[in-house]
């Protein structure tokens, strides 16, 4: 499958570093594949950045059904049981800037919500981007995306799902 370009800049950071102000590029993209199934459903997706030891940190992204009536389409989001675990219980839905729509099979940029503020906080250290996928009559998959912070040169940090998710990359530059 032929890629699109990345979108240069998803989430510009501002960071204060040996007193220059710096800026790091963060782009996260996801594929989601076309599955030989009768009956497809799109997959409900979770994105969240937690530390080394799994401490949740931040929520970037809720791909889930919105128009369900009377609000159904929550009652499958435990289905994503880590991020529901770290996270999820803890919410009243939607959230205002980080909920949307599922998205149909095909490559995505992930509009990464509030990443700018949230990463501009981090101490330095190991990270991970957590995203998670889990979809009704198929199953559920996790895909890690590991970095250091801060950001000391142009890095891509790939992962593969193996069948609710495809190519997962996370482009950071510093």
């Amino acid at each position: 499958m032929k890629r699109p370009s990345l979108v240069p800049l998803i989430a510009a950071v501002g960071l204060l570093s040996q007193g220059a102000v710096t800026a790091t590029e963060v782009s996260l993209e996801l594929e989601i594949p076309q599955l030989p199934v009768a009956e497809y459903h799109r997959p409900y997706v979770a994105v969240w950045l937690e530390n080394d030891q799994g401490r949740h940190l931040a929520d970037f992204a809720l791909w889930y059904d919105l128009k369900l009536r009377n609000n159904e389409g929550t009652s499958w989001l435990k289905d994503m049981r880590l991020w529901w675990r770290r996270s999820g219980r803890q919410l009243s839905f939607p959230v205002d800037g980080f909920t949307g729509a599922t998205r149909a099979p095909g490559v995505h940029q992930v509009a990464l919500a509030n990443a700018g503020q949230v990463l501009a906080e981090l101490e330095p250290g190991q990270y991970r981007i957590m995203i998670e996928a889990a979809r009704e009559v198929g199953g559920r998959e996790l895909v890690e995306l590991a970095f250091a912070w801060p950001v000391a040169s142009a890095r891509t940090v790939t992962g593969q799902g193996e069948y609710e998710l495809g190519d997962v990359r996370l482009q950071l530059k510093p």
